[in-house]
């Protein structure tokens, strides 16, 4: 199974910077690209985009909520239909900027609090279905990848919408097979050597090892990496390396 790298660009905004975008961008496979609710702007989102060209890596769109003082990590109490039309926005905005520069978006990915406010709730995750439903089925979903992918690929067939699955390279998961929150002590893996040894496992066995110790069944299209410091960017290139 060749697992795919994925990896959040294109959020600074402004004069403010954010993450070493010019850096991670060779060696991952994809980018998602804020598109101006959460982060960025056009400027930003116009430079991401051509950056992603020319590193021959695949653009999809990453919508959140309108929060640019809380980076789009704080929920927000909208109805179903304020999600549709807000994903619909951010996407067309991206889309314009792709048009321009004679290339498209692929996918989306939800991001912060709409991507966790997603899986926590179905309401939530129809209105995003029904969103790329309406604006482009040949969109997939980015969701995380857990032991409940047969029901949520259910609902996005019936939408004529396709899945991809996450997980996180740095993150320890619950037996349950959901990320362990980042409040608790051993959620965030800082161990290269064991990160890559998770990977060798999903892509041999499709298994994953949670932070108890038990082994659990995973499915694993696309693996979310950070960019957002000199360490992170090492520990990319040594994924790269390893699963090229």
């Amino acid at each position: 199974m060749k697992i795919q790298l994925n990896c959040d660009l294109g959020e600074s905004f402004g004069s403010w910077k954010m993450g070493m975008d010019d850096a991670i961008m060779p060696f991952i496979d994809s980018a998602n690209i804020a598109c101006g609710f959460h982060a960025s702007d056009p400027v930003i989102m116009q430079y991401t985009v051509e950056l992603a060209i020319k590193n021959g890596v695949s653009i999809g769109a990453h919508p959140g909520y309108p929060d640019l003082v809380g980076f789009g990590r704080r929920s927000m109490k909208c109805s179903s239909l304020e999600i549709e039309a807000m994903v619909i926005y951010q996407c067309g905005a991206l889309e314009a900027i792709c048009k321009s520069n004679n290339t498209k978006i692929e996918y989306v990915k939800p991001h912060g609090a709409l991507y966790n406010d997603m899986m926590k709730d179905e309401d939530i995750f129809i209105a995003l279905v029904k969103a790329l439903s309406k604006y482009n089925k040949n969109l997939k979903l980015m969701i995380l990848s857990t032991n409940n992918n047969a029901h949520y690929e259910k609902i996005a067939k019936s939408y004529g919408v396709g899945l991809i699955y996450e997980v996180f390279a740095d993150r320890a998961y619950t037996n349950e097979g959901l990320l362990v929150p980042r409040v608790e002590k051993g959620s965030v893996i800082e161990s290269k050597d064991e990160i890559i040894e998770r990977i060798k496992m999903l892509q041999e066995e499709k298994k994953l090892k949670t932070i108890s110790g038990e082994i659990i069944a995973m499915q694993a299209d696309s693996m979310c990496v950070h960019g957002d410091n000199q360490k992170a960017v090492d520990l990319v290139k040594a994924l790269r390396e390893y699963i090229s």
